[in-house]
């Protein structure tokens, strides 16, 4: 089933190339830049405001193009990247994220990754209103879906393969909690599920 097309913002676009260029290197992002297409954007961020960038096939080509050039090794990358793109949001975009002066550390920890996971989500919406995500908390483990998910657009695959959105969920709940929790997608648009589920597992040790 084909889903909408629709238009990734320049605020998260800049994102996540500087979380890119930041795992990879400068000659590795130039050069999945060329590969996908991206080529405008070598040595020329987007600013970082709420204007139309580039459409979600597009982004989502960018994410492929990173699996081409490292192979076996992109999962593990990709995930560096997504690690590095929720650093960037609490650099850059605390406000967006709805992380600024909050005393998380008075909160039981579920709540903490209910908070931080809700935070996603919104801020998401708040740069897209096409965004449809939420948590789910109905189950033993805490869950983080999203039905529009950019990352898989226009893709198949016989398994999930949103490991740029692993690493982010997996270094926001670190970042609430100070503990590392095992963060496992599930579902996942690419597979023909209706949406891309992370379930948010044990602490390790």
């Amino acid at each position: 089933m084909s889903r909408p097309d629709s238009v990734i913002v320049n605020t998260i676009v800049r994102q996540a190339l500087v979380s890119a260029e930041e795992v990879m290197g400068a000659n590795g992002l130039h050069a999945v830049l060329r590969s996908s297409g991206l080529e405008r954007f070598v040595n020329n961020l987007p600013p970082n405001d709420l204007s139309p960038s580039i459409k979600t096939s597009e982004y989502a080509g960018l994410l492929r193009a990173i699996e081409d050039f490292y192979g076996r090794a992109s999962k593990g990358m990709l995930r560096r990247i997504g690690k590095a793109s929720f650093q960037y949001g609490v650099r850059e975009q605390s406000a967006l994220l709805g992380v600024a002066g909050v005393a998380l550390k008075l909160l039981p920890e579920r709540q903490r990754i209910k908070f931080i996971l809700n935070g996603l989500a919104d801020a998401l919406k708040k740069s897209n209103a096409e965004v449809n995500a939420w948590v789910d908390e109905s189950g033993e483990r805490l869950a983080y879906i999203e039905s529009t998910c950019a990352i898989c657009h226009s893709r198949e695959s016989a398994t999930p393969i949103c490991y740029l959105y692993v690493g982010s969920i997996s270094e926001a709940v670190l970042w609430a909690t100070s503990r590392e929790f095992e963060v496992t997608e599930t579902h996942c648009l690419a597979k023909g599920d209706e949406y891309c589920r992370f379930e948010v597992g044990e602490a390790r040790a």
